[in-house]
């Protein structure tokens, strides 16, 4: 759970687990293709080495490891095959990084569906520690460090491979000249990257796709209400995988863009060194062959040395990263995903005969209280008394301790109650519109809404005149500096969102906090006499809406924890 304590970074016991869930990710298929590119390519440029010593010694047999080998053809014909060969190493080298870019995307991508749908899903209790800045890291730059991980894993299996060729060729042609340095180590080090403007745009896009995901993330325990009190959660997976996908796309084509970078370079490499051994070949002698052929196949692993230990640091980092990950998989389900609730509306007057809530939220025990639709219900008392956790039960978000209630005469469960208030609304004053126009906004909560309803909810609570001045109207920023909305006009679009939902049960916490006392008193007496048949639930500090209130509670403190209600006698502790 997150309230857990994180485990020590980087423990070397952890890193089984790490790599079992990473190679757990890939189908077998996949990954035996992934190896066999890699030692394809591996075998071809050791090829491709070896066969530099016949170009440095024409018309000689190829002695390797005492075995003699008749190259027959001329220089040209040698060259041609050289070529032929370092050109089969490069596109095979290229399509096993395109393929562990491929890979790498895939990887990220459900990371993120998952822990963001395991979020979703979750009961708030077992949100109850979590911040949402964890959150944001947890869908976002720690699942990041994750695919990086990945990532390394990959490029050190081909690391690997490349080893195991390169030496075993090097051992095979002179055991003597494995220890020669390399002559070619700073080009192949010069070769680790190549930029391109395309390479920037790219940067960028990831850069502004990440931010946007952080930003679906900020406030989420809030936001999650929300979303839940419409019914919404398909479509909020839905959304945060579109986004996902734009990242594994970004992920994928920047390992490609480095992937045909290398490329170039080996090919250009290749007909260097091809064009050197035409002009050169006749004063070069057998040894000085070998060391070149040892030098290139020694060489070749000099950036792999330093991949290993850059992927080795990523996979440390991977470590602690996936336990938290991890630890928000394990969250305690709230419920299973469910067909979206019908529009219903409450048949008669909802009595609470009792309601005591859990711990370790506030013992509050409601009794004997009643919520009628078209009635405005008004919850005070001092903060942090535990308006907000009846307010979850309420919501049907918040397994209480005790429930028993009647709607229309009728005896209901909690489970009955739950899936009657699934078509509800639920606003409070930190969820934020997430969405980047109010049509959009708008039609998030109700699809099938028409331009003249949404007119219409938006003249009920007073934004219609702000919304006037803007030349966009319906397709009004959110997000831009020359038309956002200020807290107030938020918390009346949100509102909005409410009136064109028709709820079974609105509740708002606090959605009002943002507006002075005469708007607040107006909005709240217009969105009531929308909802004629929804059971409005408010909660405020403020004593004037006691004023337009028809029905209420306010819980107070001291050592029972009594509580009074307007017209109905309860009782809490």
């Amino acid at each position: 759970m997150p309230d857990q304590p994180a485990t020590a970074p980087g423990r070397s016991r952890d890193l089984p687990v790490v790599l079992r869930h990473m190679l757990a990710g890939v189908s077998p298929l996949t990954m035996l293709s992934y190896l066999a590119l890699s030692l394809g390519g591996a075998l071809a440029g050791g090829l491709a080495a070896v066969w530099l010593v016949p170009l440095v010694q024409p018309g000689h047999a190829l002695v390797l490891a005492g075995h003699s080998f008749d190259v027959r053809g001329g220089v040209a014909v040698q060259v041609a095959a050289f070529a032929a060969v370092t050109a089969v190493f490069a596109l095979l080298r290229w399509q096993a990084a395109r393929l562990g870019a491929r890979l790498a995307g895939h990887y990220g991508m459900g990371l993120r569906r998952e822990v963001h749908a395991r979020l979703v899903d979750a009961s708030l209790p077992s949100l109850a520690n979590a911040t949402s800045a964890e959150i944001a890291n947890v869908l976002t730059h720690n699942a990041e460090l994750i695919t990086q991980g990945f990532n390394a894993l990959m490029q050190l299996l081909v690391a690997m491979v490349t080893a195991i060729v390169s030496l075993g060729l090097a051992f095979w042609i002179s055991p003597t000249l494995v220890l020669a340095m390399p002559s070619f180590a700073l080009l192949a080090m010069l070769a680790s990257r190549v930029s391109s403007r395309e390479q920037e745009r790219v940067s960028r896009q990831y850069i502004v796709d990440m931010t946007q995901l952080f930003w679906l993330s900020e406030d989420f325990p809030q936001r999650l209400r929300h979303v839940r009190s419409f019914g919404k959660e398909p479509a909020e997976k839905a959304g945060y995988g579109a986004v996902s996908a734009r990242i594994a796309h970004g992920y994928r084509r920047h390992l490609e863009l480095i992937a045909s970078g290398r490329l170039m370079l080996e090919l250009l490499a290749a007909a260097g060194l091809a064009l050197i051994f035409l002009l050169a070949y006749r004063v070069h002698g057998a040894d000085q062959a070998s060391l070149i052929a040892v030098c290139l196949l020694l060489g070749r692993l000099l950036p792999y040395l330093v991949l290993t230990r850059q992927s080795f640091h990523q996979l440390r980092s991977a470590v602690p990263a996936f336990e938290l990950w991890q630890r928000y998989m394990q969250l305690d389900a709230d419920r299973a995903p469910a067909a979206p609730a019908r529009a219903t509306h409450a048949a008669g007057v909802l009595h609470i005969e009792q309601l005591r809530l859990a711990p370790p939220l506030s013992g509050v025990d409601v009794q004997d209280f009643s919520l009628l639709p078209g009635a405005l219900t008004l919850v005070c008392g001092d903060s942090g008394i535990g308006k907000s956790s009846l307010i979850d039960v309420l919501a049907g978000m918040v397994q209480p301790a005790a429930f028993a209630a009647r709607i229309g005469g009728r005896a209901v469960g909690f489970e009955e109650y739950r899936e009657l208030v699934r078509h509800g609304a639920y606003l409070s004053q930190s969820v934020r519109p997430w969405q980047r126009s109010v049509r959009e906004c708008l039609l998030w909560a109700a699809p099938e809404a028409t331009d003249e309803l949404m007119r219409r909810a938006l003249a009920d609570v007073g934004l219609d005149r702000r919304l006037a001045t803007s030349s966009e109207g319906l397709d009004t920023a959110l997000s831009d500096a020359s038309s956002r909305l200020s807290g107030g006009e938020l918390q009346r679009l949100l509102l909005a969102q409410v009136i064109l939902r028709q709820p079974f049960m609105a509740l708002l916490d606090e959605a009002t906090s943002a507006l002075d006392e005469v708007s607040e008193l107006a909005v709240l007496a217009a969105v009531r006499r929308r909802l004629p048949h929804t059971i409005l639930v408010v909660v405020s500090h403020r004593s004037s809406v006691e004023a337009i209130a028809d029905n209420g509670l306010t819980i107070g403190g001291g050592a029972e924890r009594t509580a009074t209600a307007f017209k109905t006698a309860i009782n809490g502790h």
